[in-house]
Formats: structure tokens, C-alpha cells, sequence
């Protein structure tokens, strides 16, 4: 049996789930938010974050998401800094293990968000947010005029290229082989932008640079055909090898689509369990953006209230 029931239980700590838990906590359902194993998810990995309303200067992520933080637990959000090691979504109560202990929700709100794919250097890691970025909607803006690398070879990549090429001088894409794995027509409109360059058969083996200021100053590369490195000098190095959702917990339980990601009802975070919502980028392989994972949040929020409202009254 399990030791504690809640009504509502929130899983990840970015913006969906803050925002959720914002909600929950000011409708008096007391919300339990289970943290995860990386607290505030993937902005505590941002520096300047600039795009989400209300900050007319930009505001460093780590300091937006201690925001959030403290103004959901303001209004009674309890946490609890754990990993969810198991999860049985069709019992009633819902039944969640996070460290050999068992936790029991009325309702589940999942919004444990998704990871970047990375080429796991130990200079991607410590350059991450000072010039290497896996997101051109966030960062493009701060390299003006600047030269960028694009790392992957699909739809992301060629994408990601392009929108680039509105603000940055030179993009140059580095792909594993020598076609792509992109849709024609994504394809075609990289190719034909003048500003867009492509580097075959190539790997990065280290991004140059120091995490300050300085920020990103070249790379590395190496061509997997013949082995040879080379040097090229570049300001920014974007990872657009996709996303990861975080979702191998429910795989069996939930519906996914193809990649992974949770699928919801049109309009609505609700998943096909009943008392079962999903958040932000773990159900969205579209915008992965701050701001749209907090507007989720607060839909799954109201969705989870009024649920509960409709069951409880039976």
C-alpha cells in the first residue's frame, strides 16, 4: 500500500510543471511536485533567457526557473527531489516509486519535459550556454552577424540552418555522412540559401572556446572517411540532432507517437488514462519553447482541477 496519497502529483520541474504547480497550489489541491534528476529542468543549462514575457531585460535561466520555484511553493506547492523509478498509471490510485517508496496520486500531471541529443564532448558540456545551444529559436538572436556551425543532417538541422541565416553571417552545416536525412523541400530551401554551407562526412571531436564572454571560438573537426582534422573558426556550434522525450516510463501505459512523445487530446493535456495530463515539451515536438511549456502547465493545472472535480463528486 502505498504511504502518502495526493490529489495532484507533478512530475519535472521546468516550466510546465512550476506553472502547474503554480495553478494546482492556488485552486487549494495541494500539489506534491517530484523534482527529477535535473531541478528546473533545461533552462537551469540556459544563460540569457530573453523571450519569455515579462522580462524586459532577459533574466539568466537558472535565476527564472528559482522564480517560478519560489512562487509556487509560495501558494503551498510541497517538493520532493527524487527520481520516479516506477510508475503503474492504470491503478486507481496512481502509484509512483521514487526512491523505493511508494507515493499515491488522484491525478498525474507529466510534464518531465525532453532531452537534447548531444555528441557528449566534455567541451559541448562545459561550453553549453556560451555558444553551443540546442535551440536557434532561443539563441539565433545573439549571434548577429556571427558565424554558426549546425550540427545533424534531418529536418531539425535544415531548419534550425534557416532561420539561423536571418541573423548569422555563415551557417554552416556538419553532417555524419553525405546526404541527408531531410524532407526534400527542407532540403532544397537550405541548399539554395546563399548564406548556408555544407561540411560532408564530418564529425566534431572539440569545441574551442571558454564559458565566459569569450563564449564559443571554434572547432575541431574530423572527416570520417579520411581521418584527417581540421581546424574552422566559427562563434556558435547548434546541436539539431533532435530531442529525446523523456517518456521510457510509460512506455506500455500511455500513447506516443513514433518518437515518443505523449499524445493528447486535441485542445487538452489529457492523455488516453483517465486522471492522466501531460505538459510542455514531453507532449510537444513543435515549439519547445519556454512560454509554451508554461501555457500547457496551466491548461493540464485546469484540466487536473476540473477533473477532479467531476470524479470526486461521484
Amino acid at each position: 500500500m502505498a504511504q502518502e496519497t495526493h490529489r495532484v502529483v507533478i512530475l519535472g520541474s521546468g516550466p510546465a510543471g512550476l506553472t502547474a504547480a503554480l495553478y494546482t497550489a492556488r485552486a487549494n489541491l495541494k500539489p506534491l511536485l517530484i523534482e527529477g534528476p535535473q531541478p528546473g529542468g533545461q533552462l537551469t543549462i540556459t544563460t540569457e533567457v530573453e523571450n519569455y514575457p515579462g522580462f524586459e531585460h532577459g533574466i539568466q535561466g537558472p535565476e527564472m526557473m528559482e522564480v517560478l520555484h519560489r512562487q509556487a511553493e509560495r501558494f503551498g506547492t510541497s517538493f520532493l527531489i527524487g527520481e520516479v523509478t516506477a510508475a503503474d498509471v492504470r491503478r486507481r490510485p496512481i502509484v509512483l516509486t521514487v526512491d523505493k517508496k511508494e507515493i499515491a496520486a488522484q491525478a498525474l500531471i507529466i510534464a518531465t519535459g525532453a532531452t537534447a541529443k548531444l555528441l557528449d564532448l566534455e567541451s559541448e558540456k562545459r561550453l553549453m550556454g556560451y555558444g553551443v545551444s540546442a535551440c536557434a529559436t532561443c539563441d539565433g538572436f545573439f549571434f548577429k552577424d556571427k558565424d554558426a556551425l549546425v550540427v545533424g543532417g534531418g529536418d531539425t538541422a535544415m531548419e534550425e540552418a534557416t532561420f539561423l541565416t536571418k541573423f548569422c553571417a555563415k551557417v554552416s552545416i556538419v553532417h555524419r555522412r553525405d546526404t541527408l536525412r531531410a524532407s526534400k523541400i527542407m532540403q532544397d530551401r537550405a541548399r539554395n540559401n546563399p548564406k548556408i554551407g555544407f561540411i560532408w562526412d564530418s564529425t566534431i571531436e572539440e569545441i574551442h572556446g571558454k564559458p565566459d564572454k569569450t563564449g564559443v571560438t571554434g572547432a575541431r573537426l574530423k572527416n570520417l572517411k579520411t581521418g584527417a582534422t581540421s581546424e574552422v573558426r566559427t562563434d556558435a556550434v547548434f546541436m539539431a540532432i533532435g530531442h529525446q522525450p523523456n517518456t521510457a516510463l510509460f512506455t506500455g501505459q500511455l500513447d506516443m507517437d513514433e518518437l515518443g512523445y505523449l499524445k493528447v487530446r486535441p485542445g487538452t493535456t489529457y492523455t488516453n488514462v483517465e486522471g492522466v495530463f501531460a505538459a510542455g515539451d514531453v507532449a510537444d515536438r513543435v515549439y519547445r519553447q519556454a512560454v509554451t511549456a508554461a501555457g500547457t502547465g496551466c491548461m493540464a493545472a485546469i484540466d487536473a482541477e476540473r477533473w477532479l472535480e467531476a470524479h470526486e463528486a461521484h
